[in-house]
C-alpha cells in the first residue's frame, strides 16, 4: 500500500513538473517573440531610414511613370541603396510594359460667353483629342446608369460621370471599388454609343480642386475616345450648371498618346533562408507612380517600408528560416506587368512562395492585415494578436491581398497550396484624399505612421517565418 501510495505521489509530482514546464517555454516562446517584436519596433522608430528614403525618393528622383526617366532613376538608386544592408542577393528582373505619354497640355473648360477652365488631368492610357475637342455634355451617375441612354442620346456628345464615393463606407476602399468601373472602362462604354469624349468626376471623398487620374482602358475593336478626371469641386460645378441651364457644353485639348512598349525592371533583393531557402516569403510594392505629385503614400511609402524590411532584419541580426525576398515592381499603375511577369517567371523557375505580403494603402497608422487564405489559417494569424495588438495591429481578416500579388494567387502560378497573400491594412480616411492626383507628396506622409508601418511589415514576416510550419499542419 505504502509503495502505490509512494508511486502514484511521484507520478503526480512528475506531472506537475511536466506541466509546469511546458507552461515555462510557452511563456518563454511568448516572452521572445514579444521580445524580438519590440525590438523590431524599436529599431524602426528610433533608427529608422524609411522617411529619410522617402524624402529621396518624392524630392529627388519625383513622380515615377513607366517609362520615365525618374522611373528608371528610381530602379537603380533602390537597388544602390539595399546593396548597403549586406544582403545575399539583389537583382533586376528585365520587363516589358506599356508606355502612355500624357504630353504637355491637359485642357478642359466649360464654353459659355467664355471659357471657364476646370482642374483637369488625362486618364492614364486615354487617347488624345487631337487638337481642341468641342461639345455639348450629357450627365450620367456612373456606370449603370449609362446603360438607359440610347445612342442617339449619346452620340457626339461628351459624357460626364458623376458618380462620387459613397462617403457613408466606412472603409474607403469599399467605396472606391464601388464605382472605379466609371473611370476605367466609361470611355469604351460612351463610345460604344458614339460619345466623342468622357469626363469623369475624381475618385476621393473630399470636395477639392484636385484632379485624380488613374488607369483606364479600351474594349478591344471599339472606337477610342479622350477621357479626363475633373476635380470634384469642378463636377460639382458642372452639375449645378447643367441642371440649372439644362444644357453645357465643354473643350478638351489632351496631347496624351499610347507609344511602343518599354523595358524596364522590378528590383528584387533578398536574405537566405537558414533552413529552408527554397521557400520565399516576399514583401512587395510597386515602384512606379502616376506623374501627377510624387507618388508618395501610392506607393512611394510601400516602397522603403519593404526596404526596411530587409533592414531591420540584418541590423538586428534576425535569421530567418526561409528565404525573405522583396520585389519592387515596376508598372503596377497601368499595366501589372511587374506583377504578370514576376509570377510567370516563378512559375517556370518552380519557385515555391510561401507567403506574399503587399503595402499599397498609403503610409498611414496601421490597423492589422487583410488576409487571402483559407479560415483555419486567419484564425491562426489571429492568434497572434497578443503580441502585435500592442502596436494597433488588431484587423485580421478575410480579404484583399493586393494588385501586384495578385497573379501569384492563380491556380496555373501557385506552386504551394498554402500559399497566404496578405496586404497591409492602414487607417483608411486620408487615402483618397491624395491618391493619384498633385497633392500625394512628401509633405503629406507623417513619419511615426510610415515607420509603424515597415516595422509592422517586419513583425509579420519575422511570426510567418517562425511558425510556418503550424500552417502546413492545420492545412
Amino acid at each position: 500500500m505504502r509503495i502505490n501510495f509512494i508511486k502514484r505521489t511521484l507520478v503526480l509530482l512528475f506531472s506537475i513538473a511536466a506541466s509546469n514546464m511546458l507552461h515555462s517555454q510557452n511563456v518563454t516562446s511568448v516572452k521572445s517573440d514579444s521580445t524580438i517584436i519590440r525590438e523590431i519596433f524599436d529599431e524602426a522608430l528610433v533608427n529608422g531610414r524609411s522617411y529619410g528614403n522617402l524624402n529621396y525618393l518624392c524630392k529627388v528622383i519625383g513622380h515615377r511613370l513607366t517609362g520615365s526617366t525618374q522611373a528608371e532613376e528610381a530602379v537603380q538608386w533602390t537597388k544602390s541603396e539595399v546593396m548597403k544592408y549586406g544582403l545575399d542577393r539583389i537583382y533586376l528582373q528585365s520587363i516589358e510594359a506599356p508606355l502612355w505619354i500624357r504630353g504637355d497640355k491637359d485642357y478642359v473648360a466649360l464654353s459659355e460667353n467664355v471659357d471657364i477652365a476646370m482642374n483637369a488631368c488625362a486618364l492614364g492610357g486615354s487617347v488624345g483629342t487631337n487638337g481642341p475637342l468641342q461639345a455639348s455634355v450629357i450627365m450620367v451617375n456612373g456606370l449603370p446608369d449609362l446603360a438607359r441612354f440610347n445612342k442617339e442620346d449619346v452620340e457626339g456628345k461628351i459624357v460626364f460621370f458623376n458618380e462620387a464615393l459613397d462617403k457613408r463606407k466606412i472603409n474607403t476602399f469599399e467605396a472606391y471599388g464601388a464605382c472605379v468601373s466609371q473611370r476605367y472602362a466609361g470611355a469604351s462604354e460612351a463610345g460604344k454609343l458614339g460619345a466623342v469624349a468622357v469626363l469623369v468626376r475624381s475618385l476621393t471623398t473630399l470636395t477639392d480642386i484636385f484632379p485624380h487620374t488613374g488607369s483606364m482602358g479600351y474594349a478591344e475593336g471599339e472606337k477610342r475616345i479622350p477621357a479626363a478626371a475633373i476635380s470634384t469641386q469642378d463636377a460639382d460645378i458642372l452639375s449645378s450648371y447643367l441642371e440649372e441651364m439644362g444644357s453645357a457644353t465643354v473643350t478638351m485639348n489632351l496631347n496624351c498618346y499610347n507609344a511602343e512598349n518599354t523595358t524596364t525592371y522590378n528590383v528584387i533583393a533578398e536574405i537566405k533562408g537558414s533552413e529552408h531557402p527554397e521557400q520565399i516569403i516576399v514583401v512587395w510594392a510597386h515602384l512606379d507612380s502616376w506623374d501627377k505629385g510624387e507618388g508618395a503614400h501610392d506607393d512611394g511609402a510601400g516602397v522603403v517600408q519593404c526596404m526596411e524590411v530587409l533592414r531591420i532584419y540584418k541590423t538586428l541580426g534576425i535569421r530567418p528560416k526561409n528565404t525573405i525576398r522583396m520585389v519592387l515592381y515596376m508598372n503596377e499603375e497601368n499595366g501589372n506587368m511587374g506583377g504578370k511577369t514576376y509570377a510567370a517567371k516563378a512559375k517556370s523557375d518552380g519557385e515555391n512562395h510561401i507567403c506574399a505580403i503587399e503595402t499599397d494603402r498609403g503610409g498611414f497608422s496601421p490597423r492589422g492585415f487583410s488576409i487571402d487564405a483559407n479560415d483555419a489559417s486567419i484564425e491562426k494569424i489571429t492568434q497572434w494578436q497578443n503580441v502585435l495588438e500592442p502596436y494597433g495591429l488588431h484587423y485580421f481578416k478575410q480579404g484583399y491581398g493586393g494588385v501586384d500579388i495578385g497573379p501569384l494567387k492563380s491556380e496555373e502560378n501557385k506552386v504551394n497550396k498554402n500559399l497566404i497573400l496578405m496586404g497591409l491594412y492602414p487607417d483608411s480616411q486620408r487615402y483618397f484624399d491624395y491618391h493619384h492626383s498633385a497633392d500625394d507628396v512628401f509633405e503629406n506622409v507623417n513619419q511615426r505612421e510610415l515607420e509603424l508601418g515597415g516595422a509592422s511589415m517586419a513583425a509579420m514576416v519575422y511570426l510567418m517565418d517562425k511558425y510556418w510550419n503550424t500552417f502546413i499542419t492545420q492545412n
